[in-house]
């Protein structure tokens, strides 16, 4: 049997190729939409795709299921324990608790683990030429390394009210029934790693194993002491902000993300008058991934910062593309880089990347206004905001500042003034560089905080809780 990971470290989350050599055959677990990786290892192992899946309907990016079954004709499964509200709007076999996908040599086994999301399934793989009982288990967003799947993000991102709190109860149930009844060698892979804000505590490793999680998880001591009301109330406590965003996706991967098409076709570099005229016409926005200091130093008008490496993070955080159908055009340092670039966007469902520069010459300059930390008192301003996270915002922050999580800003605007300028802030300056940018580029008048929080600090400045 062959099990291989894809990492995405821009949204922190795991997809799983795993093939049965003696057929030759191959089934994608939680794929992305970018869909590369996949065919590379098909190829480098003379395997073809067959079968694709996933875990749950995925809140932090646009998942590939229906577009790798469109391009290949693999049989997609899907999780049929969702009940109405949560039930696939697009075909595919349905999954129930204990029914199987048989890949050859390899038994893979559905399991219903509810509390993170009501469809949620856990696979168990049985590699059928060593071994006549499941050795692995691909989590999802059920149990991660360290952590377990938060359960609140039907209440954040998908318009329920108070689901958390029998979600939090779900969970608890499915790791009794479903998790703990396992033998402690079952290995685990979960479909996301530090970072992800899928959970508030998830691990680095990017496996672990049903005994270390049993002995080492912060919830274990609750499933020995059967304490439901103290596991409900630390999983509740402390999650992340959830970025406004994932609701779209749960939305579009409910229903059915839309298929694009493999391959896509090659991005052209545009002509810097094609890009001014866009701009001026509303019909163009330009992506500028450099670093805050270098955006600062100068950029295009109107242009929005998602800095490379973490331009589906960002993008879902600027960009709404229900909002919004501006063509994008990639400031890169080549093909290779703007290729790379609307791969990214596309994870979160943005498909209108138009092209690239590989310069800002003969674009609309524009230097993005800021302002030092001692200097802030004498700048008239309608709005000091941070867009950091709450717990951030509560361990230390300027005084009179309004929080409100970067990921939120752009779907808030009412929480915005109409006119005067909004001063804006996170920790170092990245965040605060990605808002503003979007922010600007709707039309509010935005300065920044030159080195935020910590120049502030730094400053001896003073700051409250």
């Amino acid at each position: 049997m062959l099990l291989e990971r894809i990492y995405d470290t821009d949204l922190a989350q795991a997809s799983y190729f795993i093939g049965c050599q003696a057929k030759g055959t191959a089934i994608v677990v939680d794929p992305r939409r970018d869909l590369s990786p996949y065919f590379a290892l098909a190829e480098q192992h003379g395997m073809e795709i067959t079968a694709v899946t996933e875990t749950h309907i995925h809140a932090d990016y646009l998942s590939g299921t229906r577009e790798l079954a469109a391009v290949t004709g693999a049989t997609t499964y899907l999780s049929a324990e969702g009940g109405k509200d949560w039930s696939y709007g697009f075909d595919g076999e349905p999954l129930r608790d204990g029914d199987t996908i048989e890949l050859g040599n390899i038994t893979i086994t559905a399991v219903h683990t509810p509390g993170h999301t009501p469809e949620h399934l856990m696979f168990l793989v049985t590699d059928g030429a060593f071994a006549d009982e499941p050795g692995y288990a691909l989590t999802g967003d059920f149990v991660f390394s360290g952590d377990l799947g938060r359960p609140d993000l039907l209440d954040e991102a998908a318009g329920g009210k108070d689901t958390r709190f029998e979600g939090a109860k779900q969970l608890f149930a499915s790791l009794k029934r479903s998790f703990l009844t396992l033998p402690d060698h079952v290995q685990i892979f979960p479909a996301h790693g530090a970072g992800s804000a899928c959970g508030k505590a998830l691990g680095a490793l990017p496996s672990s194993s049903v005994g270390y999680e049993r002995k080492f998880a912060w919830w274990a001591k609750y499933l020995d002491s059967d304490d439901e009301q103290g596991f409900v109330d630390e999983l509740l406590e402390g999650q992340p902000d959830a970025p406004a965003y994932f609701g779209r996706m749960k939305r579009e991967n409910r229903d059915g993300p839309a298929v694009i098409g493999y391959p896509l076709p090659e991005l052209s570099e545009m002509p810097a008058e094609q890009v001014a005229a866009g701009i001026d016409a509303g019909d163009l926005v330009v992506v500028d991934p450099r670093p805050v200091d270098e955006v600062h130093a100068g950029t295009v008008a109107g242009a929005v910062n998602l800095p490379a490496g973490q331009a589906a993070t960002y993008a879902g955080w600027a960009l709404d593309p229900e909002r919004d159908r501006r063509g994008l055009v990639m400031l890169a340092a080549d093909a290779e880089q703007a290729e790379e670039l609307r791969a990214h966007v596309m994870r979160v469902g943005i498909d209108t990347t138009a092209g690239y520069v590989t310069s800002t010459d003969g674009l609309p300059a524009f230097t993005p206004a800021t302002v030092a930390p001692g200097d802030l008192d004498g700048l008239e301003h309608a709005m000091l905001l941070d867009v950091r996270a709450a717990s951030e915002y509560a361990d230390g922050h300027l005084p009179g500042a309004t929080q409100l999580h970067g990921g939120r800003v752009m779907w808030n605007r009412d929480r915005l003034p109409e006119s005067g300028t909004i001063v804006t802030y996170c920790k170092s300056g990245a965040r605060s560089s990605v808002v503003a940018s979007a922010m600007r580029s709707a039309g509010y008048d935005v300065t920044e905080l030159e080195g935020s929080y910590l120049a502030w600090e730094d400053a001896g400045l003073p700051t409250e809780k």
